[in-house]
């Protein structure tokens, strides 16, 4: 067998699960992330390994969402002792997000999540974007790696890795997950300078996003709407990446009405009163997340920086609520569904399997006085996906939450341009358009039609210069 050699442990037969194996020659190998299935694709062991650990150097995540991360807790149950390497701030927010899966899925018993997270601390070990790092050197072989910038959110990263085997020099880079160019807060991903085998994501790969320099008036004209029926709009949002973002333009839209208000005080008013809107932001893990993006504002870009030094604050307005406590919690949505107030809350989980959206939609999908809003991807299986099926249908749509049936009587509508993820075109031009065009290419992580779509697409406009491969 030649080496280097990909093994695939997850991403392959659908948009969640990555994880992705490097083997350097027959004892050594990388794992670039350690990532759960969820969905409709997820098998009733998705949360098990399914591999051995034996010569593992060592880990390397992309970024800290559940779908790269989540099997790492089956990992070091494996035995696993090697380092863990991520970007500066995914080493920040990697024990936020693993502790609220342990406490799901093992203990809340506070000694014993205690003990879990300074375990899982002292192995992460944090590398600067842009710098290479020696991980393997042995006679004969070996390996460098260094992480870029991905855009998908703060700290996700993409992995090159630079292999000596013998007398032969192989660049593979790993893509993560590649953020769409409209980020409000990340700076752009750049494509690799150089990759002979690309392992690519493909989520959207058959899509093109629509024009991304309307997307916060889209998002202002969608909550008139939601609103004026004096109701409550509930956005879905993952603790992690979308609800920074959704606070982001929520502040840069209540500034600019302030600013025009004082230029000229609105008369009538029109169907609500901004100023007079909550915006309840109801997950105490994103309030969490959203303080360590507030304390890692180094990395944000050049826009929302500037937003800093004019003294605004993007992700701590004074408009917004924060709800901690269950208590408190339910007292919120009690009173939302009894008055008239209009509001808007931003709750996890983003497919609604879970999390406090679902008090929420319990309370709240039987009223058309109430609106659920979509800003993400939607997996098969999932009660968001049902929901979101309800938008524009015949009749009512039914759906089950915790054993219970609801009629969706309130309002659905799906808000494009809020992907986190890279469209085709920026799909190809990453693996196209770097110093030099990707040589080889295997798609990971998206659906069968979407690989196929972007497959012809690479290979359409690769020519014969180009090699492309569906992960299997």
């Amino acid at each position: 067998m030649e080496f280097p050699v990909l093994s695939h442990h997850g991403g392959t037969r659908g948009v969640t699960g990555s994880c992705h194996q490097l083997h350097l020659d027959a004892s050594v190998s990388l794992l670039i992330d350690c990532g759960l299935e969820q969905g409709a694709e997820a098998a009733p062991d998705a949360a098990e390994l399914g591999f051995d650990v034996q010569g593992i150097q060592a880990l390397v995540i992309t970024h800290v969402h559940l779908d790269h991360v989540g099997r790492i807790l089956a990992l070091l149950a494996a035995g696993y002792r090697g380092p863990i390497l991520c970007s500066e701030p995914s080493a920040r927010l990697l024990p936020l997000i693993l502790e609220d899966a342990y406490k799901l899925s093992i203990s809340s018993e506070p000694a014993h999540v205690a003990r879990y997270l300074d375990f899982l601390r002292d192995l992460i070990v944090p590398l600067p974007f842009e710098q290479w790092h020696a991980l393997v050197e042995h006679p004969g072989l070996s390996c460098r790696i260094r992480l870029q910038r991905a855009g998908h959110l703060l700290g996700s990263a993409y992995v090159e890795c630079d292999i000596q085997h013998e007398q032969t020099n192989t660049r593979y880079v790993f893509s993560g997950d590649l953020g769409a160019c409209n980020s409000p807060l990340l700076r752009p991903v750049q494509p690799p300078e150089r990759a002979d085998v690309l392992v690519l994501e493909s989520t959207y790969g058959d899509r093109l996003h629509p024009p991304a320099g309307d997307r916060e008036q889209r998002l202002e004209a969608a909550i008139d709407r939601a609103l004026a029926d004096q109701g409550t709009l509930l956005i879905p949002a993952f603790s992690l990446g979308r609800t920074q973002e959704l606070l982001y333009e929520l502040e840069g839209i209540l500034h600019r009405k302030a600013l025009l208000n004082k230029a000229a005080p609105a008369t009538d008013g029109g169907p609500f009163d901004w100023s007079q809107v909550p915006i309840i932001l109801d997950s105490p893990l994103a309030q969490r997340i959203t303080g360590v993006y507030r304390e890692l504002h180094d990395y944000w870009n050049a826009e929302a920086r500037a937003r800093l030094a004019e003294g605004r604050d993007p992700l701590g307005f004074s408009q917004l609520i924060s709800v901690d406590t269950h208590a408190r919690h339910q007292q919120v949505v009690n009173y939302l569904k009894s008055t008239g107030r209009p509001a808007i809350v931003i709750a996890g989980n983003g497919m609604c399997s879970g999390g406090r959206i679902v008090n929420y939609l319990k309370a709240m999908l039987r009223d058309p006085r109430h609106e659920v809003m979509f800003v993400g991807y939607q997996a098969k299986g999932t009660p968001g996906a049902v929901i979101q099926a309800s938008e524009g249908a015949e009749g009512f749509v039914q759906i089950d939450l915790d054993g219970e049936m609801y009629e969706v009587r309130a309002k659905v509508v799906t808000l494009p341009g809020y992907s986190g993820h890279a469209d085709q075109e920026g799909l190809v031009s990453f693996a196209l358009d770097g110093v030099s065009a990707a040589r080889r290419v295997v798609l990971v992580h998206g659906e069968p039609r979407a690989k196929a779509a972007l497959d012809r697409a690479l290979r359409k406009r690769g020519g014969r210069e180009i090699d492309v491969a569906v992960a299997r």
